[in-house]
């Protein structure tokens, strides 16, 4: 069940589940990025598959500030999915907390459909920004950023007093967050390297990338197409903070995000080892699965495959396999 955290320097109501809801939450992503995409016979598994993992530890972790009840809560952290084409990863995602109804699920890529092939913020309600156009997220995170910065440095500037800074909630001084998740592949966008100089510049701290490092674009691998080199020092030299971890280890993941979250003076990337169409065997490390469908066939034994992780996965934990995780019943806002 999800628990609320608790912090007194700002309204907060980000979620929060343990490792083994969490890990089991990412299965259930798993299953509905099968499903949609077997239904649509058009889509990108593989890189919803390898991002699965981390997209769910970002939101049940109580790191990132949202309102499972209210997709667009003012008060937000804000999510930008760089890797637009990863969109069933999303949607999952979404199918799981409410946000997304069962029959909306199957709709993926038709036409009217709330889920285009890439996130569309006019048609789905908690999608902040449309994506697609590889290597712009992170200039627009960057944008966001900075005017969230300004907006809590404006907030502060317009207390009278110290006393009355003292008494106010630190949310006066507390920029509200931006996330955004990249893919290895469009690492080799240069507006990308300019986003980081100018998020660094400013010492966007309230900006966390997290970059899906699965070594696989739809033309092989990524150290030969045209390789990211020392991505870890490329990263640190652009002036950011770098955390490197297992991007399918949750524990990992929410403790690289609980570390962002207390840097002070520079923005934080976050690089996730990820394997990509982790979960289904015949998928896991094959290019030909980057925006290729499974037909019926494969979609059977992925979800018989995936239907097996989950019940090790309540064996390990001790959980229920129908275990509710987000138990808030989403508002029209």
């Amino acid at each position: 069940m999800v628990a609320v955290t608790s912090k007194t320097e700002r309204e907060w109501r980000a979620p929060s589940l343990d490792e083994g809801h969490a890990a089991l939450l990412a299965n259930r992503m798993r299953h509905d990025i099968i499903r949609m995409l077997a239904q649509s016979k058009s889509g990108h598994p593989g890189g919803s598959l390898s991002a699965s993992d981390i997209v769910a530890a970002l939101f049940s972790s109580g790191q990132m500030n949202y309102d499972p009840a209210s997709p667009t809560w003012e008060e937000r952290d804000h999510f930008l999915l760089s890797k637009g084409h990863a969109a069933p990863v999303l949607y999952a995602l979404y199918h799981q907390m409410g946000w997304i109804s069962d029959e909306d699920l199957m709709t993926l890529r038709q036409l009217g459909s709330k889920l285009q092939g890439h996130p569309d913020s006019h048609a789905l309600q908690g999608v902040d920004v449309c994506a697609g156009s590889l290597g712009q997220g992170l200039s627009v995170a960057a944008g966001e950023a900075l005017g969230f910065l300004m907006d809590a440095q404006k907030s502060a500037a317009q207390s009278t007093s110290q006393s009355a800074a003292q008494s106010a909630s630190q949310s006066a001084t507390e920029p509200t967050h931006v996330w955004v998740l990249l893919g290895d592949g469009e690492m080799q966008e240069g507006s990308n390297w300019e986003a980081m100089m100018f998020a660094a510049h400013h010492k966007l701290h309230n900006l966390t990338a997290i970059l899906d490092l699965n070594n696989l674009q739809i033309d092989g691998f990524v150290t030969e197409v045209n390789s990211l080199g020392d991505i870890d020092a490329k990263v640190r030299a652009f002036g950011f903070h770098v955390i490197h971890v297992n991007g399918h280890a949750i524990g990992e993941i929410v403790s690289a995000l609980k570390e962002a979250r207390t840097v002070s003076d520079k923005p934080t990337m976050i690089i996730c080892d990820t394997i990509k169409g982790k979960g289904v065997s015949f998928m896991e490390n094959q290019a030909k699965w980057h925006g290729t469908a499974p037909n019926a066939e494969q979609a059977a034994q992925a979800l018989e495959e995936l239907d097996k992780a989950a019940t090790e996965l309540t064996q390990r934990y001790g959980i229920a396999a129908d275990a509710p995780l987000f138990s808030a019943t989403p508002k029209e806002d």
